[in-house]
């Protein structure tokens, strides 16, 4: 074998600029000069490389063995060395990956599908592509639509005497292939236990390990069930009393928190795993559910439904300080439908979209919210002012806090007539304050701060007298609200402002977390555009009188040039150039004087259909979005009252909220034991020890008032596996 760094070619051989290849009738060939060196079939890659090996030992520079056939000089490079360290081994790459499942594993495949075990779970069994499962198996017979009644059928009724229709009996888990085998082979497919059955890790833990339970990896999220004032007093009488239309609700909301950013995916849950935790003995498919909750929606008023959840949701955790928050939240659109246009503050520029505007408790709950057009935020608070006030017990203070999207007079005023407190941020440019600050020491997080304000009282135009608080850091300015409280603490006013951000949390971790940028409902109904907008007629005018007011000022400035200037004879200015520069001077002053009329009478906005009677705008039907939007934070407010729970022993500010969403709820997997009585859930203890004793105490004082599922009054109790999960 020839060495690479040979400097010079076989001898006889033609010149290495003379090498190329050349392609004819499916046969590539391979000159060097007029001698044949190689012909092979095109596209086989064996003897392409096997040839480029061979030039490259007799002498050919890669680089002019890459230029010929079309190669990189790496790649080149690349054979070359195989070739020298594996021989032809090292240039025909056996083709695809390597087989990592047997032939046992296919029999057993073939048997969990007669079995009735659905092609993507097979997959996940085996680590393959369901596509893998359908070509290899074959496909699977194909059931016929169920209705409701028959795939989401309770597993045990609340209060009935006698036992709802029995569930088939499940197989039990089969062996792993090879599990005994001594000799090294390949990686064997991790294979999950069969719903409803007891894994091994669970025995000897009281009643689910009896084998009446049934196995849910998602077992953790029925804790979202103990959140006071949860789905079982708000979704039964959404739908309408029924006890099965209250758990399929309650089953897309505890989907919402397990990670499904739409109803549609849902249908990724495993159905015998996620429907216990609603009480059901199975999700229904897409095709059940999208109607159902369709029906649901139509049924139900939006604005009594929002009424219902925001009350349900202050009755279960009383805002004590009465301090709630407003802001819009921009959703863009993409779609074909015309829709209004709003500034998308994450992208800097306008864009079409709707806006939803959320109210929030002091501590980052979700109370209730108003959609539409995106008109900014002090158009849209009040609206979500009287949402709010509808669910406010009677006669209880309010102290809404808003930024400075909605720091207008005509806001100042709605919520003075309503008696409501407000308190926000001041408009640019920021007043100087007339008094000296005040150095005070505040305790903030167990911490001493020194905090520098002053307080003093200022009028604001259209509005009246408010109360002026002004934040200095290092002696300078760095914050000055408006407020109509002139009794707070300064310093907790401040803290209400600063708190604020929550909120903004909010936004940005429900739209990541709960979907609530995702779109509910396709349909739109098409209406005309009544919505007023700039009057182009006015615009042109204003861009008449600026016209105008150009030349006025043109003239003016050539009389007074005229006057200067001492070339000119006085006889000359007094008699022509003078009288001919007020006559010009004149005509511009009736000019702009005729363009102010004409503005004056032309309106700066009108009803889009005024001015263009094409004007059309989509409405989204406002039911289906106010039932998932309602669904998506009730999940939001379940998880966020059990996160502060669990940090109350976990004591980990920085990562509770995570914990509680990703190792708990999504996390956790157990058995879900029904009984006529009662239901008990037994979870498996997380690994890290921390996180099992503080959930372990948590479940005790969940146990000390035993929650219930909606539409069910059998209470849930909630206990520990005595080992970790593995």
């Amino acid at each position: 074998m020839w060495s690479a760094a040979a400097s010079a070619i076989l001898e006889g051989m033609p010149d290495a600029a003379d090498l190329r290849m050349l392609r004819s009738d499916g046969v590539t060939w391979i000159f060097a000069g007029t001698t044949a060196l190689f012909r092979f079939a095109d596209g086989d890659i064996a003897m392409r490389n096997i040839a480029v090996a061979a030039l490259r030992q007799i002498g050919f520079p890669g680089t002019q063995v890459a230029a010929a056939l079309g190669l990189t000089t790496n790649y080149v490079a690349t054979l070359h060395q195989r070739a020298q360290r594996e021989g032809t081994a090292g240039l025909v790459r056996p083709r695809g990956r390597p087989r990592t499942v047997t032939e046992q594993d296919w029999e057993q495949a073939r048997a969990w599908r007669a079995a009735g075990v659905r092609d993507a779970e097979i997959a996940r069994r085996l680590g393959v592509q369901q596509s893998t499962v359908l070509r290899r198996p074959g496909p699977a017979q194909v059931q016929g639509e169920l209705a409701l009644e028959d795939a989401a059928v309770p597993v045990l009724a609340a209060g009935r005497e006698e036992m709802a229709e029995e569930e088939p009996p499940r197989p039990e888990p089969e062996a792993v292939p090879g599990q005994d085998e001594q000799e090294p082979g390949p990686p064997e497919p991790v294979l999950r236990p069969e719903p409803g059955a007891v894994p091994p890790g669970f025995a000897g833990t009281g009643r689910a390990a009896e084998g009446s339970g049934v196995f849910s990896r998602y077992a953790g999220a029925m804790l979202l069930h103990a959140y006071p004032g949860r789905a079982g007093e708000i979704l039964p009488g959404v739908a309408g009393g029924e006890a099965r239309e209250a758990a399929l609700l309650s089953a897309v909301s505890i989907g919402f928190a397990l990670g499904a950013a739409t109803a549609e995916q849902v249908k990724h849950l495993v159905p015998a795993e996620a429907g216990p935790l609603a009480g059901l003995a199975a999700l229904p498919s897409l095709r059940t559910l999208r109607p159902r909750l369709a029906a649901i929606a139509d049924a139900a008023d939006p604005l009594e439904l929002q009424a219902v959840f925001a009350a349900a949701m202050l009755a279960a955790s009383p805002e004590t300080s009465g301090v709630y928050y407003v802001d819009d939240h921009f959703v863009p659109y993409a779609g074909a439908k015309p829709g209004g246009k709003g500034r998308d503050n994450k992208r800097g520029r306008a864009e079409r979209g709707r806006a939803d505007t959320y109210v929030t408790t002091h501590d980052g709950r979700a109370v209730c919210f108003v959609t539409g057009e995106p008109p900014g935020l002090s158009v849209t608070l009040p609206k979500a002012l009287a949402e709010l006030a509808k669910a406010v017990p009677p006669g209880t203070p309010i102290m809404l806090g808003f930024d400075r999207g909605g720091a207008y007079p005509a806001v100042f005023r709605h919520c003075q007539e309503n008696n409501v407190h407000w308190v926000t941020y001041r408009r640019a440019p920021l007043a100087v304050p007339a008094m000296l600050p005040v150095l005070s020491v505040i305790t903030v997080n167990g911490k001493a701060r020194a905090v520098a304000w002053t307080d003093e009282e200022v009028r604001v135009k259209d509005y009246g007298q408010a109360r002026q608080l002004t934040l200095f850091e290092h002696g300078r300015v760095v914050l000055q609200i408006l407020t109509s409280d002139f009794d707070a603490c300064p310093a907790a006013q401040l803290g209400w402002l600063k708190s604020r951000w929550r909120e903004e949390n909010y936004l940005k971790y429900a739209a990541t977390n709960y979907g609530i940028d995702k779109i509910c409902d396709y349909l739109a109904d098409i209406e005309t555009n009544t919505k007023t907008v700039d009057n182009p007629a006015r615009k042109d005018a204003n861009a008449a009188v600026r016209e105008a007011e150009k030349t006025l000022a043109a003239a003016e400035r050539g009389l007074a040039v005229l006057l200067a200037d001492l070339s000119i004879a006085p006889a000359a200015k007094n008699e022509k150039l003078i009288p001919a520069a007020e006559r010009e001077i004149a005509a511009a002053r009736r000019q702009l004087a005729a363009a102010s009329k004409a503005r004056d009478g032309i309106p700066a906005k009108l009803p889009a259909n005024q001015i263009d009677p094409q004007a059309q705008v989509a409405l989204l039907r406002t039911r289906r979005r106010g039932l998932q939007m309602v669904l998506r934070l009730l999940a939001h407010n379940a998880e966020h009252w059990l996160s502060g729970q669990l940090n109350a022993y976990l004591g980990d500010d920085d990562e509770y909220r995570a914990i509680t969403r990703q190792t708990i709820i999504r996390g956790t997997a157990g058995i879900i034991t029904s009984t006529l009585d009662t239901i008990t859930v037994t979870l498996q203890q997380p690994a890290e020890p921390r996180v099992a004793r503080a959930l372990a105490l948590l479940i005790d004082q969940i146990n000390a008032t035993p929650p219930a599922m909606p539409g069910d009054t059998r209470p849930i109790t909630y206990q520990l596996t005595a080992s970790p999960a593995i």
